[in-house]
């Protein structure tokens, strides 16, 4: 085994003479462990000791094996965070349940070349702990950010989500985002990290100190900012059927989920005769809704003047000859005459769930798609704002669009409120609580409450500043009513988008490089 840079000390030397499968565990452990931050644990002592372990290997190991250590982090970490995938085959018959677990592999597989990267070149630079802790870090968060942008991008479950449990840290996502969340996550990491690995080296104390300041943050910002203004504006009525994806796909499934929406909607209204708009999920209404007008009527019917339904349905588009060549998952705004006041198409659809990539290669295979149906699901324009009457200024989010930092609202139209709706009956006990956090993340970023709906949870009311307030009962059906609350002014990140945990990277990737020039 060769020597390393790092300073002798017990840690790393028990750590050089393990065999290489055991540091590949030991990493592997620690990927497993940092998932812990995602719901339902959503504990941030989870990432800071899995990366911790996973820095400290690095700092005392080869650089050689950086690419190993950081692949066998990543994919367990991935695996564990994203095992409720394998749920979403078990409601479709194209495909064996088993394979479920396959993509589920494969899909952590590569997305744990991210980590991969970062640590190889990490290492690469430096094996001394703090300048590897910055580095990694900054590293790290540069590619989180490619994460969810290249081949269509997958931003679920960013490392630094569990910092949603101490609103004086996530509310530093409205400057940094939630990618630079994972970044302080990361040197909180780092923090430890030093203390069992980093004797003697320049910037050991400060870097040590970024957790407690952290910590105390938590409590501190949170007792410091003014209240929220109470919500005064128009009143949203959310409906969650609980109807789950195996009843609405069986023998009469569409037609009784819509009848318990609707008789969800009579009694919520009955209650709440203020609502200005009542919100079914996505994909309520599983038939072309401008291709329907007894439906619409019939919808209509639930309504009073000036109230409007906002609901999930599905769109065909057609060619010159009538002939269905596609459809789209849409959000309708319907008034009480049953006109289509507006309808927002998706844009950012799921491979291998509304569309099949490579079809020509992927049906020889076996491979289909998970949605039923025999048409591929064809992407909208891209975020925009709705200005309906009564309502704040809308921006449409449909599922797995509210997943994306800086992507979710038009920057030269921003919208009041964000709408998110969705259909997580998919996605096992652990995706809707994670799916969730992402919206909670999202609200923060852009200073914008969120209204979110689904059919079995997590449905209910986010504040501009990321915090709940109120939520159906999973797995319930129910009704809730609130005004929505006012948005908060720009924040850095509603500015700047992901230039700003880009800048934040930089930051962290120049500190660590100039550090590892310093002598120890």
């Amino acid at each position: 085994m060769h020597a390393t840079a790092s300073a002798p000390n017990p840690v790393a030397a028990r750590l050089v003479a393990l065999p290489r499968a055991m540091a590949g565990l030991l990493a592997a452990g620690g990927g497993a462990i940092a998932a812990l931050g995602f719901e339902p644990v959503a504990s941030i002592a989870g990432p800071i000791l899995g990366a911790a372990l996973l820095l400290v290997l690095l700092s005392a190991r080869p650089a050689s094996q950086a690419f190993g250590l950081g692949f066998a982090f990543g994919i367990s970490h991935f695996v564990v965070g994203l095992w409720w995938i394998a749920t979403a085959f078990t409601y479709q018959s194209a495909m064996p349940p088993w394979m479920g677990w396959v993509a589920v592999v494969g899909l952590s597989a590569f997305l744990a070349l991210y980590p991969a990267l970062a640590a190889l070149a990490a290492r690469r630079l430096t094996a001394r702990t703090v300048p590897l802790s910055l580095l990694f870090a900054g590293l790290f968060i540069l590619t989180e950010i490619l994460r969810g942008t290249l081949f269509t991008g997958f931003s679920w479950n960013p490392l630094g989500a569990g910092w949603l449990q101490l609103e004086g840290v996530s509310a530093l996502a409205a400057i940094i985002g939630a990618n630079g969340l994972s970044g302080l996550a990361l040197l909180c990491a780092g923090s430890l990290a030093v203390l069992l690995a980093g004797r003697g080296e320049a910037g050991r104390i400060v870097l040590a100190g970024v957790f407690p300041l952290l910590l105390a943050l938590g409590f501190i910002v949170p007792a410091a900012r003014p209240p929220l203004p109470a919500p005064d504006g128009a009143t949203f009525l959310i409906v969650q059927p609980n109807i789950d994806q195996a009843q609405k796909q069986g023998p009469g499934g569409f037609e009784a989920s819509l009848v318990r929406l609707m008789d969800l909607s009579r009694e919520g209204l009955a209650r709440h005769p203020e609502t200005s708009a009542v919100v079914w999920p996505e994909a309520a209404v599983e038939y072309p809704l401008e291709e329907m007008a007894g439906l619409r009527a019939q919808l209509a019917a639930l309504l009073k003047p000036g109230q409007i339904l906002l609901t999930g349905g599905v769109a065909i588009e057609r060619d010159d000859i009538g002939k269905a060549i596609g459809a789209r998952n849409s959000l309708y705004a319907l008034d009480h005459q049953g006109r289509i006041l507006m309808r927002y198409d998706k844009a950012h659809l799921v491979p291998g769930g509304e569309y099949l990539p490579l079809r020509w290669l992927a049906e020889p295979l076996g491979l289909a798609r998970l949605v039923p149906g025999s048409l591929d699901f064809l992407s909208g324009s891209g975020p925009a704002t709705f200005r309906l009457p009564g309502l704040p200024a809308l921006g449409p989010a449909i599922c797995y669009e509210i997943i994306f930092p800086g992507a979710i609202v038009d920057r030269d139209d921003r919208p009041d409120l964000v709408l998110t709706v969705s259909n997580d009956a998919w996605f096992g006990p652990s995706g809707p609580p994670q799916h969730h956090a992402q919206a909670r993340l999202r609200a923060i970023e852009e200073g914008l409450p969120i209204v979110r709906v689904t059919p079995t949870g997590v449905t209910g009311f986010i504040d501009p500043r990321g915090a709940i307030l109120e939520t159906l009962p999973r797995h319930a059906p129910g009704t809730a009513a609130m005004a929505a609350p006012a948005p908060l002014a720009p924040t850095p990140f509603a500015r700047l988008g992901l230039a700003a945990p880009g800048l934040f990277a930089l930051i962290l990737i120049a500190l660590g490089a100039w550090l590892r020039r310093r002598k120890t």
